[in-house]
């Protein structure tokens, strides 16, 4: 697979019955599955017990291009839970192919931004953000890493509760609000969080970063790193 070298894991398969509840129209039929992870991944034997003692995992998501019923291709939708110092883990992502929108929503809603990124940019969720990913693409499949803590488990029960986020994107290029939310504010647009190289974890590749424990040590203890999530939010 592009962006990996060797053989991988079977993948969890993501279902369109898993994913209807958070779907523009879901009454929609389509072959399945829509999209694959690969999760807990390492290229050795010493990374793997590098990432477990540093709490980390690093995963890769593979989007074919697909339209859902005149809505693009996209994940479920997921918060990250706080940690002990109350502040929400955050997570990085490396796409490897394609082209990814990364759709933001803070846990208030006062605050939603779509994030597109390219093969080679970095792109961090910030603390107390709920996001997706969606193929953006009508014919190029989207591959993309990501490391992001085991500490938690990822909550999905606002998503559903409310088929989907604030907006959806569908297949031609427009957003449109999801009634279920009520009032929303408007989409920002931003670029990829870390083609400036802002801060060291914004170097890819991204599993140059395993081993790194300086560099990624904002994914468990994102207090520390405050201003640097505030720069990222303001793009």
């Amino acid at each position: 697979m592009f962006g990996w070298e060797g053989e991988l894991p079977q993948p969890t398969k993501r279902t369109v019955d898993e994913m209807r509840p958070v779907l523009f129209n879901p009454q929609c039929r389509c072959r399945d599955p829509l999209y694959f992870m690969y999760r807990d991944l390492s290229r050795s034997d010493a990374d793997w017990r590098w990432l477990r003692e540093h709490r980390l995992r690093y995963d890769l998501t593979v989007i074919p291009p697909r339209d859902l019923c005149g809505e693009r291709v996209k994940t479920k939708g997921h918060y990250h839970p706080k940690n002990d110092a109350g502040v929400g883990f955050p997570e990085i992502y490396e796409v490897l192919e394609g082209t990814a929108h990364y759709l933001l929503q803070s846990c208030i809603r006062d605050d939603i931004m779509l994030i597109a990124a390219d093969a080679g940019d970095l792109v961090i969720i910030p603390p107390d953000y709920g996001h997706i990913t969606i193929n953006p693409s009508p014919d190029q499949t989207l591959s993309m890493a990501n490391i992001v803590s085991t500490v938690f488990e990822s909550e999905y029960g606002e998503y559903e509760a409310k088929h989907g986020a604030a907006w959806y994107e569908l297949s031609d290029g427009t957003l449109v609000r999801n009634p279920a939310y009520g009032h929303v504010t408007p989409v920002r647009r931003l670029g990829a969080s870390c083609r400036q190289d802002i801060q060291r974890f914004c170097k890819g590749p991204l599993y140059d970063l395993v081993g790194n424990g300086d560099a990624l040590a904002f994914l468990n203890f994102p207090e520390r790193y405050r201003p640097v999530f505030e720069a990222l939010l303001k793009g």
